[in-house]
């Protein structure tokens, strides 16, 4: 009696397995070539003015699109410029005013954003002197912004001291790369 419903139950798995592999997904099918566009369907006789609408709503969807997508640009463009400094100093060089200046005039004609202005340096130096002197180097910035008129409560500072370098090398030239400010907008 138990060997017949062990083979009973073997049969029954073995049944069941195979209608889950017969009755299994279709395959996705792969598309070859170009996506088609999407095209307006032509208006109905008489109705050129809710084709002028959909056409006037499909333009303006495509230039919001375009300026959103040149804001990104114009973010990733203000974030990836960064000021340096000289070993052991705070004081800002003049290419580090230039480059401020452009950052003042963009955060002028795009109020809506904050700054985050972050501080940093290289390896050598104590963890707490590398913590203040990214401090001063933010302030440093902060600073010559406010100047510009950029108000002070769009700004916040902050000293990553040594902890996160850009440049992970043991040479001047990655200390080098390592001594800067960095720009975080908020919105």
């Amino acid at each position: 009696m138990m060997r017949k419903m062990m083979i009973v139950l073997v049969a029954l798995v073995f049944a069941c397995s195979a209608l889950l592999l017969m009755t299994s997904c279709a395959k996705k099918q792969v598309m070859t070539g170009e996506p088609e566009k999407p095209t307006m369907a032509a208006p109905p006789p008489g109705d050129t003015e809710a084709y002028k609408r959909a056409e006037a709503e499909r333009q303006a969807r495509l230039a919001a699109l375009a300026a959103a997508e040149g804001l990104r640009g114009e973010i990733r463009a203000f974030e990836a410029e960064n000021i340096h400094f000289d070993f052991d100093k705070s004081e800002l060089k003049p290419e580090a005013r230039a480059i401020l200046v452009k950052k003042a005039e963009w955060l002028r004609n795009n109020e809506e954003f904050s700054v985050r202005i972050e501080g940093h340096c290289d390896e050598r130096g104590t963890n707490e002197y590398n913590l203040a002197l990214g401090e001063r180097r933010a302030n440093a910035a902060w600073k010559f912004l406010n100047a510009l008129g950029i108000s002070g409560s769009r700004m916040t500072t902050i000293s990553y001291g040594e902890e996160r370098p850009a440049d992970t090398g043991h040479n001047e030239t990655a200390w080098s790369q390592n001594r800067r400010d960095e720009f975080k907008l908020i919105r």
